[in-house]
């Protein structure tokens, strides 16, 4: 079937259409998703639009973690941190609510974590 006959099928374009890559047609990456640092020249050769900086954020550790990441951060699994805060041989830090109450979530200082495995190494 040539190119003329096949113009004159019904549904025809959307048939040469399907023909092609499957999926979406993805979008060129900009200097921003590429990765690139401000000033440096790009793939294709052109120099980034002046007056567009992006910083890079570092990254910041955080300094309370909640049960599961503190858990990690112990090697431990979260029902031993909850036995130690029970205990007391682990602290939570409470974070004071309106009305006299606190947050629910079991926050574990970093450095209260630290203090423990030394205290730990030393027995």
């Amino acid at each position: 079937m040539t190119a003329r006959n096949r113009a004159a099928l019904p549904l025809a374009a959307a048939a040469e259409r399907l023909r092609g890559k499957p999926g979406r047609p993805r979008k060129t990456e900009s200097g921003r998703e590429a990765g690139i640092a401000e000033g440096e020249d790009r793939a294709d050769g052109k120099l980034r639009p002046e007056g567009r900086t992006y910083l890079a954020i570092a990254s910041i550790s955080p300094r309370l973690f909640g049960l599961p990441a503190a858990a990690a951060y112990l090697g431990l699994s979260g029902w031993t941190i909850r036995d130690l805060e029970a205990n007391g041989t682990l602290r939570r830090v409470s974070i004071p609510l309106p009305g006299g109450r606190e947050l629910r979530k079991l926050l574990f200082d970093r450095a209260d974590l630290d203090r423990l495995v030394e205290a730990w190494k030393q027995r």
